[in-house]
């Protein structure tokens, strides 16, 4: 016998000691060489062995062996490892064994009390073990989970396992079976399962059947659905959802998807035969249509890094098919059915879009989608110049808005009717050209004149909404022609003097703020179709604003002033302050919000007399996560309060708090002759690790009464989530309760049920 001792040495073994290359690994090479470090190594001549003590570490075509002792058998080309045992895979599995049994190229062997953890943080336990043609591994007595092993108590069980009386792992199919399974929580035994098959952690797509999901409608009534997911190629896939109700039949749901280079697509099918239609109210769509179903479908595509085109479409046989069946995605009462083109440049973009809005409800008139327009398209273009012109930014705003409404849709309201929209066919051209530039004086003061004018193509055939009859009149002077054209100009000036007050550890700008606007007279005031310029709140967000109706189809006209002032300060350690306040004055001209309007857009908005109402803000941000925020309009005489909206939250460890509190006086020409005031709320609180319990609600302080309720509970760690969630709300005269828990596990999949009661 000769020995050989090394010190912390590395060795390359000659090519005799070298193992025979894998025959699983394609990569390996004939002349692949074992390397190995140790504290001592003894060659037994006789024997034919190698026998390496301390420190083991054997490196052989990807794989990495750390033990304390092994003994390598050239003439059976087997290695025993013990003590301490670690073996690290190609793709970064770990193997932990007391000893280990295999062959020189690790393709076989067996292996006793191992431990295995993978790359994705799953991990397998066994008694023993035993590893056969490099693709297989045969566990006995094992233990299967996601969760991560405790640090303060290894011994601990976690949250979840699987313990199986065997577990095969097949690194060809990447498919782990589990024979004799029984399925423990918290270490409680809760299921027997006698066999159980799931993709391991290198398996992103595997077709098979998903996690069956219980759902409960008392129309509907019980059905469970279990999805099969079937992988096509390898940029598309489908999945099948059956579901079977108790009183309705078999629903089919069945969805495509593909990726591109340059984009994805989607297509989902689903349809329907009610076997009992009667089980809805009688008179509704959901009543009147046997066979019932749906196509929708979904695109995005980039052209290039600029320009992008896409759609999100959706067709059914009715109006509320989706609604009723509760459609992932498409359970809303509006569908927005659109398809579009956008591009953005360094200075230019560009987006052209269609709409169709889809109401889902039991109308079989289908009133209030008729109602709604079809947009075919909208465009919007902006443009600034690359250069300074006479020293100040040029920009260009172009918007083409083009529609259809096949039923008027109004609303009588004392002495100002309001017309949503007038039936018919209408067509909007607008183009503005902006100018503006802003000087310092060597005193600080800051000058921005401004210049704009604005041009706008009609082309009109709608109803007059004076002929619509039922009681409606219109006071306004309605324009009854074909075509029509507008324009405005304006000649601004804004002057601001920012005032830096600086102490230690504070500061404070404060930056008195005054405009001017020139300008002639709104034309055709009042008697246009105003489709994208009714929803408009005078408040200090728009003080400043040059035109401050929300759209294209009003513009404001006459001279107009703007006073007040903002504040941002810094009081260090965290804390912040910003506000807002001002007032607004039409000096000349026709004011445009005292004109009446189809909407009444202006109307007891605060900007309808010579003086407005005074607008403030104010806001604040605190250390550990504190934010509030005030928002108010004052009564130009009295400072009464016309409209207030708050905001107090607060996110840090222990949880969240979201209050918001709205106070609205009394609009008649709006139909409220009431003030309205509401509170909205929604928290949630970590009761424990992981745990947390979130709830929220809506509250009608006026009419007492409770809008939106929401309660639920929910734990969530590396591998397991729960949640269990009831939910009301109120919807006209039917309330609807839902419930919904799932229970999810990760890489074996998820439980849930939902359900549903309406309650008249």
């Amino acid at each position: 016998m000769q020995k050989l001792t090394l010190s912390c040495a590395a060795i390359a073994l000659l090519a005799q000691f070298a193992p025979a290359a894998p025959a699983y690994a394609q990569e390996a090479k004939d002349d692949s060489k074992l390397y190995l470090t140790s504290n001592t190594l003894v060659y037994d001549q006789d024997n034919d062995r190698i026998l390496v003590n301390g420190g083991v570490q054997i490196f052989y075509d990807g794989y990495k062996l750390v033990a304390e002792r092994v003994v390598y058998d050239q003439k059976n080309g087997r290695m025993t490892a013990k003590g301490k045992v670690e073996l690290i895979e190609p793709g970064g599995n770990r193997i932990y064994a007391d000893d280990l049994d295999i062959t020189d190229d690790f393709s076989a062997g067996f292996l006793n009390a191992l431990r295995v953890e993978t790359t994705d943080d799953t991990h397998l336990a066994a008694e023993s073990a035993q590893r056969i043609n490099s693709t297989v591994m045969v566990l006995n007595n094992g233990v299967y989970t996601a969760c991560k092993p405790c640090a303060d108590n290894p011994d601990k069980a976690p949250f979840w396992q699987v313990k199986a009386r065997k577990i095969t792992q097949n690194d060809e199919t990447h498919m782990l079976e589990l024979e004799g399974a029984r399925f423990e929580l918290l270490g409680v035994p809760l299921a027997y399962v006698p066999y159980l098959q799931f993709p391991d952690h290198t398996v992103k797509r595997k077709s098979g059947i998903l996690t069956p999901t219980a759902v409960y409608s008392n129309q509907l009534g019980y059905g469970v659905s279990v999805p099969y997911y079937y992988v096509l190629s390898p940029s598309s896939d489908a999945t099948f959802t059956p579901t079977y109700y108790s009183n309705a039949g078999l629903l089919m749901d069945v969805e495509y998807r593909k990726r591109f280079r340059n984009g994805k697509m989607m297509v989902r099918v689903g349809g329907i035969h009610q076997t009992k239609p009667s089980i809805f109210g009688a008179g509704t769509s959901d009543a009147a249509v046997t066979n019932r179903a749906l196509v929708h479908t979904t695109g995005e595509f980039k052209i290039n890094p600029r320009w992008a085109f896409g759609w999100d479409l959706m067709a059914q046989t009715d109006n509320n098919f989706a609604y009723t069946y509760k459609f992932s995605n498409l359970a809303n009462s509006t569908i927005v059915n659109q398809i579009y083109l956008t591009g953005y440049g360094e200075r230019n973009s560009f987006d052209l879009r269609g709409y169709y809005f889809d109401v889902q409800d039991g109308d079989k008139q289908n009133k209030a989608e008729k109602q709604q327009a079809i947009v075919h398209p909208v465009l919007d273009y902006k443009y600034f110049a690359p250069e300074p012109v006479a020293g100040g930014e040029l920009s260009a705003t172009v918007n083409v808005t083009s529609l259809t409404r096949g039923r008027s849709h109004a609303k009588i309201v004392p002495g100002s009717d309001r017309f949503h929209g007038l039936s018919g066919n209408s067509t909007r051209l607008t183009s503005e050209l902006e100018w503006h530039r802003t000087v310092t004086t060597d005193g600080g003061l800051q000058l921005t004149p401004l210049l704009a004018a604005r041009a706008d193509g009609h082309f009109l055939n709608v109803t007059d909404p004076n002929s619509l009859g039922g009681g409606l009149n219109y006071g306004g002077n309605f324009y009854s022609g074909t075509t029509a054209a507008r324009t405005m100009v304006t000649a601004g000036l804004e002057a601001k003097y920012p005032i830096l007050i600086a102490t230690a550890g504070t500061s404070h700008v404060i930056e008195p703020i005054g405009q001017i606007f020139v300008r002639p007279n709104e034309q055709l005031a009042g008697g246009l179709p105003n489709e994208d310029a009714q929803s408009f709140v005078f408040d200090a967000t728009n003080l400043f604003e040059r035109d401050k109706f929300s759209g294209f189809d009003r513009i404001e006209g006459g001279t107009r002033a703007n006073v007040g002032f903002r504040y941002t300060g810094s009081l260090g350690n965290g804390f912040g302050l910003h506000g807002i306040f001002g007032q607004s004055y039409h000096l000349a001209g026709l004011n445009s919000f005292a004109t009446n309007d189809l909407v009444n857009a202006g109307a007891e908005s605060g900007l309808q007399t010579r003086v407005s109402d005074f607008v403030g803000l104010i806001g604040a941000s605190m250390p550990q996560g504190f934010t509030a925020s005030a928002s108010g309009r004052f009564d130009k005489s009295t400072f009464a309060l016309r409209r207030l909206d708050t905001q107090a939250g607060v996110s840090n460890r222990f949880g969240s708090l979201n209050v918001i509190y709205s106070q609205i006086a009394p609009r008649p020409s709006y139909g409220t002759s009431i003030q309205n005031r509401e509170l909205n709320t929604s928290a949630s609180v970590n009761v424990a690790q992981n745990w947390k319990v979130y709830g929220g609600l809506t509250w009608d302080i006026d009419d007492a009464s409770l809008r939106n309720q929401s309660l639920g509970l929910s734990y969530q760690d590396e591998c397991t989530i729960f949640s269990l969630n009831f939910s009301r709300g109120d919807d006209l005269s039917t309330t609807n309760w839902a419930v919904t828990a799932r229970l999810s596990f990760r890489t074996i999949g998820d439980l849930q049920t939902t359900g549903a009661i309406a309650a008249q």
